[in-house]
C-alpha cells in the first residue's frame, strides 16, 4: 500500500525519491474492514483520511430518521475535515467503509508536527485537497442543476464503478431519487441507446 501512496505523492512534488520515501515511511497507513465507521455524525473527528484502495460512504440521518447519502469516496480521494478549528467541531455526517479499504490516516492533533518536520508535505497536501475540493464543487453545482436522469448519465460518465460497488438504494439516495426511479431510469437508458452515456 505504501507503493500506491508513493506513486500518488510523486504526482504532486518535485522532491527526490529518497525524500519522498522518507515521508511515506512516516505516514500512517491502515486497513479497514467493510462496515467500519470512521467518523460518526455528531461526534468530533480525531482523524482525516486519504483512500488508497476501497470505498467510503458519507451519509447523514435526516429529521425523519432516513439515511441520506451525500457522497462516495474512492481511490485517491481525501476525507478532509474543514471545521476542526471551529467552536463546533462535530461532524454533520457519518463516514463508513462501503468496502474493505486501505487508507492514510492523519491525526488532526499532530498534523502540524508532520508539516513542521516535512514542509513539502504541507504543500503537497494543500494541492491535493484543492484539486479534490474543486472537483467536488464542480460536481455539486452540476448535480443541483441536473434532472435525475442527467445525474445518472453523469455518474455513468464520471464514476461508473460505483454501479458495481455500492447497493442500489444507497446509489439512489446519492442521486436524489428513489430506488424505483433509479431502476426505471436504468431500464430506459439501457433500452433506448446502445451507449448509455450519450
Amino acid at each position: 500500500m505504501r507503493d500506491l501512496l508513493y506513486a500518488y505523492l510523486s504526482k504532486w512534488t518535485s522532491l527526490q525519491e529518497d525524500e519522498q520515501r522518507a515521508i511515506v515511511n512516516e505516514i500512517r497507513v491502515e486497513a479497514f474492514k467493510k462496515g467500519t465507521v470512521l467518523i460518526r455524525q455528531g461526534e468530533e473527528p480525531a482523524y482525516c483520511y486519504f483512500i488508497l484502495k476501497g470505498c467510503v460512504r458519507e451519509y447523514a440521518i435526516d429529521e425523519a430518521g432516513n439515511e441520506v447519502t451525500s457522497n462516495f469516496y474512492t481511490e485517491e480521494q481525501a476525507i478532509a475535515i474543514f471545521n476542526h478549528h471551529k467552536a463546533d467541531k462535530s461532524s454533520p455526517c457519518t463516514f463508513i467503509c462501503a468496502e474493505d479499504s486501505a487508507m492514510v490516516v492523519g491525526d488532526l492533533d499532530t498534523e502540524q508536527d508532520m508539516y513542521d518536520k516535512h514542509p513539502q508535505l504541507e504543500t503537497m497536501t494543500r494541492r491535493m485537497i484543492e484539486a479534490n475540493f474543486g472537483q467536488v464543487r464542480e460536481e455539486f453545482a452540476a448535480f443541483l442543476a441536473s434532472s435525475p436522469e442527467e445525474r445518472f448519465r453523469t455518474l455513468l460518465r464520471r464514476r461508473p464503478s460505483l454501479l458495481d460497488r455500492v447497493p442500489q438504494h444507497q446509489l439512489a439516495s446519492y442521486l436524489g431519487m428513489t430506488p424505483e426511479s433509479l431502476s426505471r431510469i436504468k431500464k430506459r437508458i439501457g433500452q433506448g441507446s446502445a451507449d448509455p452515456t450519450t
